[in-house]
């Protein structure tokens, strides 16, 4: 046994065997070294011990008494099953002796902010920390992935903790997982099938609720960014980020917080996320950010970042990360697609920025080119825009009847998850035509405007509410007397039976004008 003692620290090596014929002696040796000072943190290195019996448990638990913080590392497997089957492995810190891994000249399959995994293996692969205390990061880690399990997210869970140089790392098993990045890479005709799978899990991601209290609100660590970016920006456009952060709602909807292709594998027929240390709740904007910096922003100024990062080039990455966002959307409304990703470059420029500051990109020329590029596109759509919120179920188009089209794809689109009936489908498509070809046609003439169209579907009971939104000249076509259908051929006029068709295949059909603004409501039970 060996006095290491540091300042404040009490630190000493356990060895060989700790028995009835040797606990008296090790039991007066440590003592010896813990005398007059009771409230010392003491460090206990088992590396080198091979055996304990209940007498030396009796040693550990006099110390234990006379020092409160005591902490025994590097126990080897059979020495901590017997500290373990006895508790005191919940009276007191005990950690394992971790087995060593080599990652040298193992395959890279993803890289975050906390660390790298590589495979190791043909069935394992594993994480490797930045941190080299990175003990508690993988406890979270773990907790989290439990979480996302739980509540539905197919995950790998770590099953054992490594060393790895002068760092630690999570072991999952993952039975020959290629990730999608290596399959855009390698099988680029594959790239629509991982839009839509990798758009199908985003989904399930961001309509899981967590308890709450249970993830950390990722909108707090946004609004630090955006106080930090108040020191490098005008002042005016350093407090309107910051306001236009906090009027971002609090979400309990799970967000994953680094979403990108190598964090999706694919294990035989499953899609499974892994790197869950980023697991978050918020606004989906926060999301959409980071996943706009992974395919388009850290690489907007060196292409061959992405190639680098992700092993397939900027053009493959532009037009994956568009398909995603028009599938994530549900809409190719340009105008629409491009308003969300503005709302995401904000935060993601005011990431790449604080990122970049914070590494020294302020004391190179590649890196003041960076900054100074984020900077501006960061103050020109701070101009541009008073919020950062959207929602899944809208869109804003020109009213003009060759739109008619777009609209009437938009409303089926967000209507899938309602399982309508062909009639009810047939009649709800009746209605918008009628509703929407009547503002195209009158409420801006003789000019032209935008109209918004909102979908929405409630459960228990089902039913879909569809919103109308024009800022045209105030008319109510609720209040329109119905025609008489009673009439004649000859005595019926052509026309005017569009708003009836409306009425008569809804449930409720109602409207409003409020602040400048036709607002009519189509409901239909289902």
């Amino acid at each position: 046994m060996i006095d290491n003692n540091t300042a404040g620290l009490i630190s000493l090596d356990l060895t060989g065997r700790i028995d009835s014929n040797n606990a008296a002696a090790v039991e007066q040796t440590l003592m010896a070294a813990v005398t007059g000072r009771p409230d010392a943190p003491v460090l206990l290195d088992a590396e080198k011990l091979e055996y304990i019996s209940s007498a030396g448990l009796r040693v550990l638990l006099h110390l234990k008494k006379t020092n409160k913080d005591l902490r025994i590392i590097n126990v080897c497997p059979e020495v901590y099953e017997i500290l373990e089957m006895t508790g005191f492995t919940e009276m007191m810190q005990i950690e394992k002796a971790y087995r060593v891994v080599s990652v040298e000249g193992c395959e890279e399959i993803g890289r975050g902010a906390n660390g790298t995994v590589y495979r190791i293996d043909q069935d394992n692969v594993v994480k490797v920390y930045n941190n080299a205390d990175a003990l508690s990061e993988i406890q979270h880690e773990r907790e989290v992935a439990r979480l996302a399990l739980i509540l539905g997210i197919p995950t790998a869970i770590s099953y054992d903790v490594v060393r790895v140089g002068d760092s630690y790392g999570s072991v999952f098993e993952m039975l020959n997982a290629r990730s999608f990045s290596k399959i855009i890479e390698t099988e680029p005709d594959k790239l629509d099938w991982c839009v839509k799978e990798y758009v199908g899990m985003l989904k399930r991601i961001h309509s899981t609720l967590v308890p709450e209290g249970k993830l950390p609100d990722l909108k707090r660590t946004v609004l630090s960014w955006a106080e930090f970016m108040k020191a490098y920006l005008p002042e005016d456009a350093g407090e309107k980020l910051l306001t236009l952060v906090q009027n971002v709602p609090h979400d309990d909807h799970m967000i994953h917080g680094d979403y990108h292709t190598k964090n999706l594998q694919l294990q035989g027929d499953e899609v499974l996320l892994i790197d869950m240390d980023t697991l978050a709740v918020g606004h989906p904007v926060f999301e959409l950010a980071s996943m706009y910096n992974a395919f388009i922003g850290f690489s907007e100024l060196n292409h061959e970042i992405i190639l680098k990062f992700q092993g397939f080039d900027f053009e493959t990455a532009s037009e994956f990360w568009h398909k995603v966002l028009v599938a994530y959307l549900g809409t190719e409304d340009p105008d629409r697609l491009r308003e969300v990703e503005d709302k995401a470059r904000i935060i993601g420029y005011t990431r790449l920025i604080r990122r970049s500051i914070r590494r020294g990109g302020q004391e190179s020329e590649e890196g003041r080119a960076e900054i100074e590029h984020w900077k501006s596109e960061l103050l020109g759509l701070l101009d541009k825009y008073d919020t950062l919120l959207f929602t899944m179920n809208e869109m804003d188009i020109e009213a003009v009847n060759d739109n008619l089209p777009r609209v009437l794809d938009f409303v089926d689109r967000n209507l899938e998850k309602a399982e309508c009936s062909p009639r009810a489908k047939m009649q709800i498509a009746l209605a918008v035509e009628e509703i929407f070809i009547n503002i195209a046609s009158y409420a801006y003439t003789p000019g032209k405007g935008h109209a918004t169209v909102r979908v929405e579907v409630s459960e228990e009971p089902v039913v879909v509410t569809i919103t109308f939104i024009d800022n045209g000249k105030p008319y109510d076509p609720v209040a329109k007397d119905d025609p008489d259908i009673t009439l004649s051929s000859d005595e019926r006029p052509v026309g005017g039976l569009g708003i009836f068709l409306a009425k008569k295949t809804m449930d409720d059909v109602s409207y409003e004008y409020k602040d400048g603004q036709n607002i009519l409501r189509l409901k239909k039970n289902l």
